[in-house]
């Protein structure tokens, strides 16, 4: 019986040519662009699921309040990480790592610049899941100056995994021993790294300040359950350990400092997730976002919807054309099951070919999608473990319910109504068919407004008024390297025809160098007059190399002693010192630490800088106050609009006479600042290409609709010619109807696109409005692409010659 059916849905579809490869299209289609989303969502949810005890791993984190400042921290004090494990017996480990900065590895007679090094604790290994190929993980960062390496990397230094015992050269004085060689950390992970330094190595990982957080800090409990209980043990935690150093530092306690409305807590986080649910100061890479995750998901859905939606849509159009087949079928002896199997399977079988095309599809796209999405997807075998029973299931689902409503309404049919041509309810009475309609043309108009809103506001990032100039700034990194030789090699840098100015510091509105401190309005440690900005260290070539305007006071100035105690401040800290005209006002800076009030040094306020943007638009520009000073993190040169190849030689050429060893690391501001947008550049062009294809597929949909509707009413299109109706009249009456739909599709769409997309846009601090041209530009091209969609086959009608379709009557 199987047999009998599957041979006869294939004759079905053989003799249906057009009406098969438009579902088969678009169902292909819809199923291929649902396997990539799903891949990138896959992708995105499994982050730090390799380890084996992901579920009882927990990542510690602060959050700090002093005065009026807030600051949510993914890191904690240095001798947490210990102390958890001796108050609570249900914490089975806990590990530490501190990211070691940059540094250059010797290589034969070459230094590379390396900047994937951590530092990190012995019980790295007891806690993640990194598995060693060669040396002993209960030992291997045991000692000073060992080091425990990827893969990757000693095949990079040595040519060969077995690297153990051999020894590596950090900074040309700093010598350390291979101890372990371990498997490359998987993409998937919140933290990449390729140097493992011992914590042992580094000396401030002994330090008992419990005032300070800047250990990314690692719990693991002997059960998931544990985190409750530990999360409510914290603040007698703090109050016996922090509670002691803060009534010796500050001369408070923890009731006095959060009676003042100040407090910082400890807090847990499940390590799976940090990635799509973390965002804070401290992070050791950049996270995801789990928003485009539920977006992504959202439209994979839909698209697949649109796809099924077509399928029920042309099937039930084309029912008057198979009634007959059911009626003589019911004389026959067929009972209503036997058809509504042979309609089921024709559909399966359908979603059966279009699954095998979508999955070859996928595969061909998948090295295009990776390199629209910043992914490295692959189908291996772990894919197929899960994939192969999931496009089963769609096999199977997709195709019953898209061919459930035709197998249904077709096996109902009366043969003596369809016998005698009582029954012609193909396009006509297609109350459902509309409302498929109006849903596919609601999503995509959807997609359409959330696509211009996701450009305009990219556009926007692009040409805002960031308060400083970023073009044509070339950024010199890791200038430390030189030593004491930095300062020549700035100097030496402004005697070249083509720069027009340079300055030295690490704190860049583009770099990843950031640094808080604490200040005060008078010297009475008041936290109610406390600020917790950005401090940065700079020179007196800052603010005109960078194209920053000073709106109040001066600038540093090199020669004069006094700046040495001098600071300038943003708007944004004016405004919350609320001074009124703070020039030569003083301010007093914290000696001790972050959170420590230590020596009061005053300092005195020379001038006030235009805000300008140093984190991503989705934050409100923050307190800064430049202090003066040197910072040799990096250099920022100003190049003039010339031979600017001819410029950058030179520049190179002053690094080498330097710094032979070590090879120049340079980038442009412009390109750093683009970077820091690239996740929504990436989903801006991923939107581009889903919305192309809901379109796509939509209006296979559609086209095919407007085919059958233009050959049942052949008979009366031939009629209406005769009597003198022209083509432009018969196009506009086959129209309307699907016009009507796309009209009411965009009255839908419209305050649901605002909505959706009003709240995309709130996590930007600084955004465009959704003008009204969006919608209507939205609005306008889907009835522009519905009308050409439809008018193709409406045009063929309206010219075909009325004797062909009249000649039977």
């Amino acid at each position: 019986m199987l047999k009998n059916y599957i041979k006869t849905a294939f004759r079905s579809l053989y003799k249906n040519k057009g009406f098969a490869a438009i579902n088969i299209l678009g169902l292909a289609l819809g199923l291929a662009s649902c396997l990539l989303i799903v891949f990138y969502v896959v992708d995105e949810l499994s982050y730090d699921r390799y380890n084996v005890k992901s579920d009882r791993i927990f990542r510690i984190g602060e959050d700090l309040k002093l005065g009026e400042n807030t600051v949510h921290y993914a890191v904690a004090m240095p001798p947490l990480a210990k102390t958890l494990i001796a108050e609570y017996p249900y914490v089975e480990d806990a590990t530490r790592l501190k990211v070691a900065g940059t540094t250059h590895v010797r290589k034969g007679s070459s230094n590379i610049i390396e900047n994937k090094l951590v530092f990190a604790d012995a019980s790295v290994f007891n806690v993640f899941t990194l598995p060693m190929i060669s040396g002993d993980p209960k030992t291997a960062l045991a000692e000073p100056n060992s080091v425990v390496i990827t893969e990757t990397t000693a095949l990079k230094y040595f040519n060969t995994v077995d690297a153990v015992g051999k020894p590596i050269l950090f900074n040309d004085h700093e010598n350390f021993k291979v101890t372990g060689v371990i498997k490359d950390v998987p993409k998937t992970s919140h933290f990449n790294f390729d140097f493992f330094l011992s914590m042992e190595s580094f000396k401030d990982s002994r330090s008992n300040e419990w005032l300070r957080s800047d250990y990314n800090t690692y719990v693991l409990l002997k059960s998931p359950a544990d985190s409750d209980k530990l999360q409510a043990g914290f603040p007698l935690l703090l109050k016996k350990f922090s509670g002691r150093q803060m009534q010796n530092d500050l001369k408070m306690s923890i009731d006095q400092f959060e009676k003042s409305g100040s407090y910082f807590r400890l807090n847990l986080m499940p390590l799976t997730s940090i990635h799509l649910k973390s965002n804070l100061t401290g992070e050791l890479g950049p996270n995801g976002t789990a928003q485009y995750v539920y977006i992504f998901s959202a439209i994979a859905l839909f698209i697949l919807l649109i796809a099924c939606v077509n399928f029920m849509n042309l099937s039930t159009a084309r029912s008057s054309n198979r009634a007959r087949e059911v009626g003589v079928r019911k004389v026959l002896g067929s009972s209503r099951k036997h058809l509504i199997f042979q309609f089921l399977s024709e559909s399966v079988l359908v979603t059966l070919i279009a699954t095998i095309i979508a999955v070859l599809g996928a595969y061909a796209l998948l090295p295009l999608f990776n390199e629209l999405a910043g992914k490295e997807l692959v189908i291996n075998s772990k894919t197929l473990i899960w994939l192969i029973p999931v496009l089963l299931s769609i096999v199977i689902v997709v195709g019953s319910i898209s061919g459930s409503y035709p197998a249904f309404f077709l096996s109902a049919f009366q043969p003596i109504d369809v016998l005698k041509g009582k029954l012609s309810a193909g396009f006509k009475g297609g109350g459902l068919r509309s409302y498929l309609v109006v849903f596919q043309f609601t999503v995509s108009i959807i997609l359409i407004i959330g696509t211009l809103v996701i450009y305009n506001q990219l556009n926007f990032i692009q040409t805002k008024n960031l308060g400083y100039n970023r073009s044509q700034v070339l950024i010199v990194k890791n200038v430390n390297e030189l030593n004491q030789q930095a300062a020549v090699f700035k100097k030496e840098l402004t005697d070249i025809t083509g720069v027009e100015g340079a300055t030295m510091t690490g704190f860049l509105p583009t770099a990843g160098w950031r640094n808080t401190r604490i200040y005060f309005k008078d010297a009475t440690y008041d936290q109610k007059k406390s600020l917790f900005p950005q401090s940065w260290n700079v020179d007196a070539d800052y603010i005109p190399t960078l194209g920053m305007k000073i709106i109040a006071g001066r600038n540093f100035q090199k020669d004069n002693l006094n700046d040495s105690t001098a600071v300038i401040i943003n708007e944004s800290a004016a405004s919350f010192l609320q001074l009124g005209n703070p020039i030569d006002h003083p301010l007093y800076q914290s000696q001790g630490g972050e959170q420590k009030a230590g020596n009061i040094k005053q300092l005195h306020i020379v001038g006030i800088v235009k805000d300008f943007n140093f984190n991503s638009l989705r934050d409100k520009i923050e307190p800064v106050i430049f202090t003066y000073g040197g910072n040799n993190g990096a250099i920022a040169i100003r190049l003039k609009g010339g031979n600017l190849p001819s410029t950058l030689s030179q520049i190179k050429a002053q690094w080498a006479n330097l710094s032979p060893n070590v090879q120049i690391d340079y980038s442009f501001m412009d390109q750093d600042f683009d970077a820091s947008y690239r996740t929504e550049q990436r989903i801006g062009k991923i939107f581009i290409v889903f919305t192309s294809l809901a379109i796509i597929i939509a209006c296979l949909g559609l086209f095919g609709l407007a085919a059958y509707a233009a050959e049942q009413r052949i008979k009366e299109i031939g009629i209406r010619k005769i009597l003198g109706a022209n083509v432009s009249a018969i196009v506009g009456m086959l129209s309307m109807n699907f016009m009507k739909l796309v009209f009411i599709a965009i009255l839908i769409a419209s305050p649901l696109a605002w909505y959706v997309m009003h709240i995309w846009l709130q996590d930007f601090a600084y955004r465009v409005g959704i003008q009204w041209w969006v919608i209507t530009s939205a609005g306008l091209a889907a009835i522009v692409i519905a009308f050409v969609t439809i008018s193709f086959q409406s045009i063929k009608a309206a010219l075909s010659n009325p004797v062909k379709s009249l000649r039977s009557e």
